[in-house]
Protein backbone atom coordinates (compact mmCIF):
# COMPACT_ATOMS: atom_id res chain seq x y z
CA UNK A 1 0.00 0.00 0.00
CA UNK A 2 1.52 3.33 -1.06
CA UNK A 3 1.55 6.37 1.19
CA UNK A 4 -1.18 8.02 -0.94
CA UNK A 5 -3.69 5.16 -0.76
CA UNK A 6 -5.07 5.91 2.72
CA UNK A 7 -6.05 9.39 1.49
CA UNK A 8 -7.80 8.16 -1.66
CA UNK A 9 -11.15 7.56 0.05
CA UNK A 10 -11.11 11.15 1.31
CA UNK A 11 -10.53 12.48 -2.20
CA UNK A 12 -13.25 10.28 -3.66
CA UNK A 13 -15.71 11.41 -0.97
CA UNK A 14 -14.74 15.03 -1.64
CA UNK A 15 -15.58 14.57 -5.32
CA UNK A 16 -18.95 13.22 -4.19
CA UNK A 17 -19.46 16.49 -2.35
CA UNK A 18 -18.53 18.44 -5.49
CA UNK A 19 -21.17 16.41 -7.37
CA UNK A 20 -23.75 17.12 -4.66
CA UNK A 21 -23.12 20.87 -4.81
CA UNK A 22 -23.89 20.91 -8.52
CA UNK A 23 -27.06 18.84 -7.97
CA UNK A 24 -25.69 15.50 -9.26
CA UNK A 25 -26.76 13.38 -6.31
CA UNK A 26 -26.53 10.12 -8.26
CA UNK A 27 -22.84 10.85 -8.91
CA UNK A 28 -22.43 11.95 -5.31
CA UNK A 29 -23.85 8.68 -3.99
CA UNK A 30 -21.60 6.66 -6.28
CA UNK A 31 -18.55 8.43 -4.88
CA UNK A 32 -19.67 8.31 -1.24
CA UNK A 33 -20.34 4.57 -1.45
CA UNK A 34 -16.97 3.93 -3.09
CA UNK A 35 -15.27 6.04 -0.40
CA UNK A 36 -17.05 4.09 2.35
CA UNK A 37 -15.96 0.77 0.83
CA UNK A 38 -12.34 1.93 0.61
CA UNK A 39 -12.43 3.29 4.15
CA UNK A 40 -13.85 0.04 5.53
CA UNK A 41 -11.16 -2.02 3.78
CA UNK A 42 -8.48 0.30 5.18
CA UNK A 43 -10.01 0.07 8.68
CA UNK A 44 -10.46 3.84 8.81
CA UNK A 45 -11.85 5.19 12.11
CA UNK A 46 -15.66 4.85 12.28
CA UNK A 47 -16.13 8.62 12.58
CA UNK A 48 -14.85 9.04 9.01
CA UNK A 49 -17.16 6.36 7.64
CA UNK A 50 -20.04 7.92 9.61
CA UNK A 51 -19.31 11.27 7.92
CA UNK A 52 -19.47 9.68 4.47
CA UNK A 53 -22.78 8.05 5.42
CA UNK A 54 -24.14 11.40 6.57
CA UNK A 55 -23.22 12.89 3.20
CA UNK A 56 -24.94 9.99 1.43
CA UNK A 57 -28.09 10.46 3.52
CA UNK A 58 -28.12 14.16 2.59
CA UNK A 59 -28.03 13.28 -1.11
CA UNK A 60 -30.75 10.65 -0.70
CA UNK A 61 -32.89 13.23 1.10
CA UNK A 62 -32.27 15.78 -1.67
CA UNK A 63 -33.35 13.15 -4.23
CA UNK A 64 -36.57 12.50 -2.34
CA UNK A 65 -35.56 8.91 -1.48
CA UNK A 66 -37.35 9.20 1.84
CA UNK A 67 -37.96 5.47 2.35
CA UNK A 68 -34.22 4.82 2.19
CA UNK A 69 -33.42 7.64 4.58
CA UNK A 70 -36.06 6.51 7.08
CA UNK A 71 -34.90 2.90 6.84
CA UNK A 72 -31.32 3.91 7.58
CA UNK A 73 -32.37 6.15 10.49
CA UNK A 74 -34.47 3.32 11.92
CA UNK A 75 -31.53 0.90 11.65
CA UNK A 76 -29.23 3.38 13.40
CA UNK A 77 -31.78 3.94 16.16
CA UNK A 78 -32.16 0.16 16.60
CA UNK A 79 -28.37 -0.19 16.75
CA UNK A 80 -28.22 2.34 19.56
CA UNK A 81 -31.08 0.56 21.34
CA UNK A 82 -28.93 -2.59 21.36
CA UNK A 83 -25.70 -0.68 22.07
CA UNK A 84 -26.61 2.36 24.21
CA UNK A 85 -24.51 5.48 23.57
CA UNK A 86 -21.42 5.42 25.77
CA UNK A 87 -20.44 9.07 25.34
CA UNK A 88 -21.94 12.51 24.80
CA UNK A 89 -20.78 12.34 21.17
CA UNK A 90 -22.62 9.05 20.59
CA UNK A 91 -25.70 10.47 22.36
CA UNK A 92 -25.63 13.49 20.04
CA UNK A 93 -25.15 11.21 17.03
CA UNK A 94 -28.30 9.33 18.00
CA UNK A 95 -30.14 12.64 18.43
CA UNK A 96 -29.22 13.66 14.88
CA UNK A 97 -30.76 10.46 13.51
CA UNK A 98 -34.02 11.34 15.26
CA UNK A 99 -33.79 14.87 13.83
CA UNK A 100 -33.24 13.59 10.28
CA UNK A 101 -36.13 11.17 10.73
CA UNK A 102 -38.31 14.08 11.85
CA UNK A 103 -37.35 16.20 8.86
CA UNK A 104 -38.23 13.42 6.41
CA UNK A 105 -41.51 12.69 8.19
CA UNK A 106 -42.37 16.39 8.07
CA UNK A 107 -41.62 16.49 4.34
CA UNK A 108 -44.09 13.61 3.98
CA UNK A 109 -46.76 15.48 5.91
CA UNK A 110 -46.64 13.23 9.00
CA UNK A 111 -46.59 16.14 11.44
CA UNK A 112 -47.42 14.20 14.61
CA UNK A 113 -44.74 11.58 13.95
CA UNK A 114 -42.27 14.34 13.06
CA UNK A 115 -43.04 16.13 16.32
CA UNK A 116 -42.35 12.92 18.24
CA UNK A 117 -39.00 12.49 16.48
CA UNK A 118 -38.03 16.12 17.12
CA UNK A 119 -39.04 15.84 20.76
CA UNK A 120 -36.78 12.81 21.25
CA UNK A 121 -33.97 14.49 19.28
CA UNK A 122 -34.08 17.62 21.44
CA UNK A 123 -34.18 15.66 24.69
CA UNK A 124 -31.21 13.53 23.66
CA UNK A 125 -29.23 16.54 22.48
CA UNK A 126 -29.81 18.26 25.81
CA UNK A 127 -28.63 15.13 27.65
CA UNK A 128 -25.44 15.38 25.59
CA UNK A 129 -25.21 19.07 26.56
CA UNK A 130 -25.71 20.06 22.93
CA UNK A 131 -28.43 21.69 20.87
CA UNK A 132 -30.30 20.91 17.67
CA UNK A 133 -31.77 24.30 16.80
CA UNK A 134 -33.48 23.02 13.64
CA UNK A 135 -35.35 20.33 15.59
CA UNK A 136 -36.21 22.82 18.33
CA UNK A 137 -37.56 25.35 15.81
CA UNK A 138 -39.61 22.82 13.86
CA UNK A 139 -41.01 21.25 17.02
CA UNK A 140 -42.11 24.68 18.26
CA UNK A 141 -43.77 25.44 14.91
CA UNK A 142 -45.60 22.11 14.83
CA UNK A 143 -46.86 22.59 18.39
CA UNK A 144 -48.01 26.11 17.43
CA UNK A 145 -49.90 24.59 14.49
CA UNK A 146 -48.03 26.76 11.99
CA UNK A 147 -48.02 25.82 8.33
CA UNK A 148 -44.57 24.59 7.33
CA UNK A 149 -44.15 24.60 3.57
CA UNK A 150 -41.41 22.65 1.80
CA UNK A 151 -39.74 25.97 0.95
CA UNK A 152 -39.82 27.14 4.59
CA UNK A 153 -38.39 23.82 5.74
CA UNK A 154 -35.57 24.05 3.19
CA UNK A 155 -34.82 27.62 4.27
CA UNK A 156 -34.58 26.53 7.91
CA UNK A 157 -32.27 23.67 6.94
CA UNK A 158 -29.95 26.20 5.29
CA UNK A 159 -30.26 28.63 8.20
CA UNK A 160 -29.28 26.03 10.79
CA UNK A 161 -26.63 24.35 8.59
CA UNK A 162 -28.42 21.04 8.62
CA UNK A 163 -26.33 19.71 5.75
CA UNK A 164 -22.64 18.93 6.19
CA UNK A 165 -22.11 19.39 2.45
CA UNK A 166 -22.16 23.15 1.91
CA UNK A 167 -20.14 25.32 -0.42
CA UNK A 168 -17.93 26.57 2.40
CA UNK A 169 -17.13 23.04 3.63
CA UNK A 170 -16.12 21.46 0.31
CA UNK A 171 -12.51 21.46 -0.85
CA UNK A 172 -12.53 20.79 -4.60
CA UNK A 173 -8.73 20.80 -4.79
CA UNK A 174 -8.78 17.51 -2.80
CA UNK A 175 -11.46 15.89 -4.97
CA UNK A 176 -10.60 12.70 -6.86
CA UNK A 177 -13.22 11.46 -9.37
CA UNK A 178 -13.72 7.77 -9.95
CA UNK A 179 -12.63 6.55 -13.39
CA UNK A 180 -15.11 7.72 -16.01
CA UNK A 181 -16.50 10.48 -13.78
CA UNK A 182 -13.91 13.20 -14.31
CA UNK A 183 -14.71 16.64 -15.50
CA UNK A 184 -13.83 20.20 -14.83
CA UNK A 185 -13.28 20.91 -11.20
CA UNK A 186 -13.84 24.66 -11.45
CA UNK A 187 -17.53 24.81 -12.31
CA UNK A 188 -19.29 22.57 -9.76
CA UNK A 189 -18.62 24.57 -6.63
CA UNK A 190 -19.53 27.84 -8.29
CA UNK A 191 -23.03 26.50 -8.87
CA UNK A 192 -25.21 25.93 -5.87
CA UNK A 193 -27.05 22.63 -5.85
CA UNK A 194 -30.36 22.54 -7.62
CA UNK A 195 -33.44 22.37 -5.47
CA UNK A 196 -35.26 19.07 -5.68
Amino acid sequence: MSGDEPQLHGGVAEYGKVCALRGDHVGALLHYRAAMSMAIVQQTPPVVIRHYMECALESLEQMGAYDEVLAYCDRAIEHYADHPPDSALAQFDLATFHQRRGVVLLRRGARDEAAGAFDVACAMAHQAEAELPLAETLLRWIRSRLTITAERLSAEQVRWRYCAVRQETVRPARAVPLPGHGGTMSSPVGNQRRET
